[in-house]
């Protein structure tokens, strides 16, 4: 008998590889012989590159970055030299979590610290790299980023503008001539999730500018900002889609990557997925046990267990996901084709005792289906 093993991170309380680990002993409780292939996983967000970097025996690089306010931070991105290939999370240089919210300032909020960390997974020698997208504090359309690996934005004046996304209302030229020429060789792929255009009602500005600290006039200033990014952007490059799913992930980073550096953009599973090896790991698998902190209605939208599950189910296996706290309306799991879901921490559980004991709690469960496997 064959499982894979591949949930999500649970959050606060294990890493996507401690849940690997946890869900094996579980297994190997009640089949010894069993076959099994971990695959850790993510969703292009918060633990992507623990994920990769653990699936792939890779190693974690720390780097000295600036955050979105210009301050130095150690960030880490992962890096797989075997395949020449880096994982990068905006969030450890641009996150909002790194900002605390009296500081957050949305209008001069940059990216700088993300072109910093596509430098220094370039001078690892990275040919392809895998970027994140999400929880981001910035608004700047993705410019600091490329300033970062050698573009210039200039005013009328032909100076350089100030970092932020404010100051782009005063865009007239963008000098891609100092561009980092290795970008040229090398493959970037995004992950997120978010499939909002950069501009109007849906966009980056009117969407994701509130959740960052953004007033009504902000919006306002940063929507006209953006759209001059674009327009200047489609003159130098002769064409640029601001209207693009996904243009305005991160606050328009999906927009920067895609137009001036060739990306793609899919969903953030279905990416980490397709590096880590996820849909050759379930081939002939019999069972594919998931999961993560929580799952509910919403986790049809993209999660972890959800990807993983379809990925699972193409194959033929039959999918279980463990959760530590598993909703009703989950429930739309199993019109799926999700067998069961299974909490893994008794009602009534503290909080702080199921995160503590939390791959105790994962281990358990896992053998109890395993035990209703072999009844």
């Amino acid at each position: 008998m064959k499982f894979v093993l591949a949930p999500d991170s649970f959050k606060e309380s294990m890493t996507a590889s401690q849940a690997v680990a946890a869900m094996r002993a579980g297994v190997r409780e009640v089949f010894p012989d069993a076959e099994i292939v971990g695959v850790p996983m993510a969703d292009g967000g918060e633990g992507t590159v623990d994920a990769v970097v653990d699936a792939l025996h890779g190693q974690r690089v720390e780097v000295p970055v600036a955050d979105a306010l210009g301050r130095t931070v150690t960030a880490q991105f992962g890096h797989v030299a075997a395949r020449a290939l880096a994982v990068i999370e905006m969030a450890a240089a641009a996150g909002l979590e790194l900002i605390r919210p009296e500081e957050r300032d949305i209008l001069r909020a940059s990216t700088f610290g993300v072109g910093q960390l596509i430098t220094a997974a370039l001078d690892r020698g990275a040919r392809e790299i895998l970027i994140g997208l999400g929880g981001s504090a910035t608004n700047d359309g993705g410019t600091g980023m490329l300033t970062a690996l050698g573009a210039r934005f200039l005013d009328a004046d032909g100076s350089a503008l100030p970092p932020g996304g404010a100051a782009l209302q005063r865009l007239e030229t963008i000098d891609l001539r100092g561009l980092d020429p290795r970008l040229r060789d090398v493959r970037i792929r995004v992950a997120s999730d978010v499939t909002a255009p950069l501009l109007g009602p849906t966009g980056a500005s009117a969407v994701f500018g509130p959740q960052k600290g953004a007033g009504p006039a902000d919006v306002e200033t940063l929507e006209a900002a953006l759209s001059r990014l674009a327009s200047v952007t489609a003159a130098t490059l002769g064409n640029a889609d601001p209207r693009r799913p996904g243009a305005g992930a991160a606050g328009g980073v999906g927009f920067a990557l895609v137009e001036f550096l060739g990306a793609t953009i899919q969903s953030g599973v279905e990416e980490v997925a397709e590096t880590v090896g996820l849909g050759g790991a379930v081939q002939g698998a019999d069972w594919v046990f998931t999961g993560e902190g929580g799952v509910d209605a919403q986790t049809v939208m993209g999660k972890t267990p959800f990807g993983v599950a379809q990925a699972g189910i193409r194959a033929g296996a039959k999918v279980v996901i463990l959760a530590g706290r598993v909703s009703p309306d989950a429930a739309v799991l199993l019109e799926h084709g999700v067998r069961r879901l299974v909490a893994i921490t008794p009602d009534g559980t503290p909080l702080e005792k199921a995160l503590r004991d939390g791959p105790a709690f994962l281990s358990r469960a896992t053998a109890e289906v395993c035990r209703d496997l072999a009844d």
